[in-house]
């Protein structure tokens, strides 16, 4: 099982909500909007690293603009095997949940 945590998780369905438009800032605003709660930009990026080293996402430059100073935005997709993960940690997920009597919570 490729284990993910909650915050990985979390942005790999952003990242798929998203589709093309699917980049630091645009990510970090989704989140926002579906939680409710502020995330900093280094829990958007120290994430989106760490998935993109273990091959869950891939990651494209853009074009740079003058908007932005010259700087590029960087573009990522959800790979096969990051999708493979998603699907694992729902299986559990839903696993974990389908036992609990409906009076524990």
């Amino acid at each position: 099982m490729k284990l993910l945590s909650r915050s990985e998780e979390i942005i790999l369905l952003t990242i798929l909500k998203l589709g093309d438009e699917a980049y630091g800032v645009s990510i970090r605003q989704q989140i926002e909007q579906d939680t409710g709660s502020k995330w900093s930009f280094a829990s958007i990026y120290s994430p989106l690293d760490k998935l993109t080293q273990k091959k869950f996402t891939s990651k494209e430059a853009g074009e740079s603009t003058a908007s932005r100073g010259g700087k590029r935005k960087f573009y990522y997709q959800v790979t096969h095997v990051g999708k493979e993960a998603l699907r694992e940690i729902r299986k559990a997920t839903d696993q974990v949940w389908s036992d609990l009597p409906d009076t524990a919570l």
